[in-house]
């Protein structure tokens, strides 16, 4: 085991150099004060970053992010540093998102409008983001500041700590109308991971019942598994003459964002809040009459910085939400040591495009 407390760091680098080709290479990592070195032990693999893999992105975005390691959504364990906080095979939360405050040495408020709190601070125009646009957690030693180590409590097991990004994702979305949330109806579009993760943050860390909370989707497999909300098939419900909800959560992405977002715009309240969190690389029409009609407001988000992190490994305490997360974890991780093993895994979440998360499980 390498470990370092200043200096210089090595990391085997898994790095996307175009799509579906992967090369390993030795990469020097410096290690500033207030730096940890962190071994990245277990990781899940988004659909961002298949896009990235499978060249699904615009060619003139691969030109500019590439070459570049992947993965965003990981935890690993300490194995050095420069930082007096965290001890040696510490299994620690790795936060994707990194300000730029952090990287260039500055204080907040010198660095950007995020970071002085005028706006989201997960907006920052200097920061960076692990797999995109910098090398992510496909590699051997992560080098990150300390707020982006984030200790994982002793009750919440590996594969339920792996899902802690995309649950903060989840709920840094829903903290935009928390203080609607204790008895708005709510209506969530998608019966994929994210629709999964972000109506168990409803149900989990915002205490919204089964009686107010419906998920929409398209396989009633996938809806099956949503047992603490209500579930409507797409293709059968009356969108203009069903109850009406005071919030609409987008988590569809792709080219079932614009189905999704109208179809929530047509079943929202006046006044209503409509999240959209679903990616796309085209733009998507959307019926603005209705949303000047109904003054629908609506907010975008698909990030989350280390303070989401630390609520959602709040929650991820109680059992049960554990038992519900868990729902989504396969009974197999893929076992990856080399970038063979690593393009192998990529290859086949992008052509199977599995319900639950695939899980790799590295050995360094």
């Amino acid at each position: 085991m390498v470990t370092t407390t200043t200096g210089i760091v090595q990391s085997r680098t898994l790095r996307l150099t175009e799509p579906h080709v992967v090369q390993e290479l030795q990469v020097d990592r410096s290690v500033r004060n207030g730096f940890v070195v962190v071994e990245p032990t277990i990781a899940s693999i988004c659909h961002a970053d298949l896009r990235y893999f499978g060249g699904l992105r615009k060619p003139e975005v691969l030109a500019r992010k590439l070459p570049m390691a992947l993965l965003h959504e990981g935890i690993g364990t300490v194995v050095g540093g420069n930082s007096g906080k965290y001890a040696q095979g510490q299994r620690v939360v790795i936060v994707p998102y990194i300000p730029g405050y952090l990287l260039h040495g500055l204080k907040p408020e010198e660095c950007c409008p995020a970071c002085r709190g005028e706006i989201p601070d997960n907006y920052c125009s200097r920061g960076e983001f692990l797999g995109s646009g910098t090398d992510g957690i496909a590699q051997s030693r992560l080098v990150l500041p300390e707020p982006c180590v984030i200790p994982i409590p002793d009750s919440i097991p590996d594969e339920i700590a792996v899902l802690t990004e995309l649950c903060s994702v989840s709920y840094r979305a829903l903290r935009a109308v928390k203080d609607l949330l204790g008895s708005a109806r709510i209506a969530v579009f998608g019966d994929g991971p994210v629709g999964y993760l972000t109506a168990a943050m409803l149900h989990h860390a915002f205490h919204v019942d089964r009686d107010r909370l419906t998920v929409f989707g398209a396989i009633r497999e996938k809806l099956d598994q949503f047992t603490f909300a209500q579930t409507e098939m797409v293709q059968s419900y009356d969108f203009l003459s069903g109850d009406r909800v005071d919030i609409v959560v987008e988590c569809t992405g792709g080219r079932f964002s614009e189905s999704a977002i109208n179809q929530g715009i047509d079943i929202l309240k006046p006044g209503g809040q409509l999240i959209a969190m679903g990616v796309s690389e085209e733009f998507v029409p959307i019926n603005t009459r209705d949303v000047l009609e109904k003054g629908i407001t609506m907010y975008g988000s698909s990030r989350s910085s280390d303070k989401d992190f630390r609520e959602v490994l709040k929650v991820m305490e109680d059992e049960a939400c554990q038992d519900t997360l868990r729902r989504l974890i396969p009974e197999q991780y893929t076992v990856v040591s080399k970038a063979e093993d690593f393009v192998g895994a990529m290859e086949s979440a992008l052509a199977h495009k599995d319900w639950k998360k695939t899980i790799l499980d590295f050995h360094w």
